[in-house]
């Protein structure tokens, strides 16, 4: 069961409560070149980004923020460090929310007591982040522990235990990571202030996991989870979804985001992944496709990796498939909304359970896309099918009798 927090709201995203755990990204253009940068959000809005979050490191980025907000549709949340003056700023451009660490702030509490009046009076909500780099982390932690032995008295020898100490290390830092948070609600309370919602994030995955269940048993307001500094698109992706994933099954969690040293983009079909396969979201395309094998005879990986960047910007929810092989591939295929089950040469589509047809191999991308599209509405289904349909192809032609890959021929 999911944790019932407060909801607070960002534009017209809700958050906690019973709203959707909703997606999140941040823009890694500079803010002040507004092309630049409302380009960026656009491709983000593209692909399913719900709500998105700006740097905003000097004045010349806060000056341009309510001519941002008026080019986008999804809510504008300034992230602010030090200069209290640049959060006070950004809320008077008319941002949706304000990102901010209290314990950077310049004048601490004072600026922090500023920025609440100001959020207060135009409504306006704030994050509250806690990192564990920016309260002092153990400098030992980064370290390697290793197991040291020492006689006792009795003759008997002693070893330490690295894990222990480092599960004792991560519950102190993650206590401490709670205890700053809550005070600094604690604050903004005491001037009448509750639309909050808080990250606790730390680029170790068990700290942060820590961290945000303690939280979650002495507070109810909405929680941001995230790993911060997760990694490139790989490593990012699979510490992020072991982390949320974690909390999400606990029922902790409100909205999120993937960070990754990637493309924006990239994170946010990470994100919904991780909703859909715990059964948190229904949004776009879950797509099924098998390892390649040596059962395989089409390249599947290629035409795989087509068709889902293909379908990168469907929000419909639908399953496609796309299988290489006898054993598993009509199964997997007719339990989808729309599958293909290939071999040798040319494969069978699935739409709904029921073959449509066989097609050659040089046509899967064409068929595949043209069945997708006929179950989607039309916005969408002109993105994935446009009109002439699919000219190009994927993958090439692998056979066991000549145990190498032949190139295929584009279509005439």
């Amino acid at each position: 069961m999911r944790k019932k927090t407060r909801q607070i709201h960002v534009g017209n995203v809700a958050i906690g409560g019973d709203a959707p755990i909703s997606v999140q990204s941040m823009t890694t253009t500079y803010t002040r070149d507004v092309e630049s940068t409302v380009a960026q959000i656009e491709r983000l809005q593209d692909v399913g980004c719900e709500l998105i979050r700006v740097a905003v490191p000097e004045m010349e980025d806060a000056v341009v923020l309510s001519e941002i907000k008026k080019r986008i549709k999804i809510p504008l949340i300034a992230d602010v460090h030090y200069n209290p003056e640049l959060a006070l700023e950004a809320i008077r451009q008319g941002i949706d929310k304000v990102r901010i660490n209290p314990g950077n702030l310049l004048q601490g509490r004072k600026s922090l007591e500023k920025i609440v009046l100001a959020a207060k009076e135009r409504d306006i909500a704030m994050r509250i982040g806690v990192n564990s780099g920016s309260i002092d982390a153990l400098d030992k932690a980064a370290q390697m522990q290793r197991v040291q032995v020492r006689l006792r008295d009795d003759g008997t020898l002693e070893r330490s235990d690295p894990a222990e100490a480092r599960r004792l290390e991560r519950e102190h830092l993650a206590e401490r990571m709670v205890t700053r948070a809550l005070e600094y609600i604690s604050w903004c309370e005491e001037l009448d202030y509750h639309n909050i919602d808080v990250s606790l994030k730390s680029s170790t995955v068990l700290t942060a996991v820590e961290a945000y269940r303690r939280f979650s048993e002495r507070s109810d307001y909405p929680l941001h989870l995230g790993i911060t500094e997760a990694g490139t698109l790989v490593t990012g992706a699979v510490k992020s979804s072991v982390g949320l994933s974690m909390l999400l099954a606990d029922g902790i969690g409100d909205t999120l985001r993937v960070s990754l040293s990637a493309e924006p983009e990239e994170e946010i079909p990470v994100a919904f992944e991780i909703l859909r396969s715990l059964e948190l979201r229904n949004r776009g395309v879950t797509f099924v496709s098998c390892p390649s094998c040596g059962r395989v005879e089409i390249d599947v990986i290629s035409v795989a990796n087509e068709v889902e960047k293909r379908l990168s910007k469907v929000q419909t929810p639908i399953q496609v498939a796309v299988m290489g092989c006898v054993v598993n591939g009509p199964g997997e295929s007719r339990d989808a909304d729309v599958g293909l089950a290939g071999g040798k040469g040319k494969g069978v589509i699935f739409r709904k359970g029921q073959v449509v047809r066989t097609v050659p191999e040089n046509q899967f991308l064409d068929a595949v896309l043209k069945e997708v599209a006929s179950l989607l509405p039309e916005a969408e289904a002109k993105v994935v099918y446009p009109e002439g349909g699919i000219k190009d192809t994927a993958g090439t032609h692998r056979t066991r009798d000549e145990g190498m890959n032949i190139p295929m021929l584009p279509r005439a």
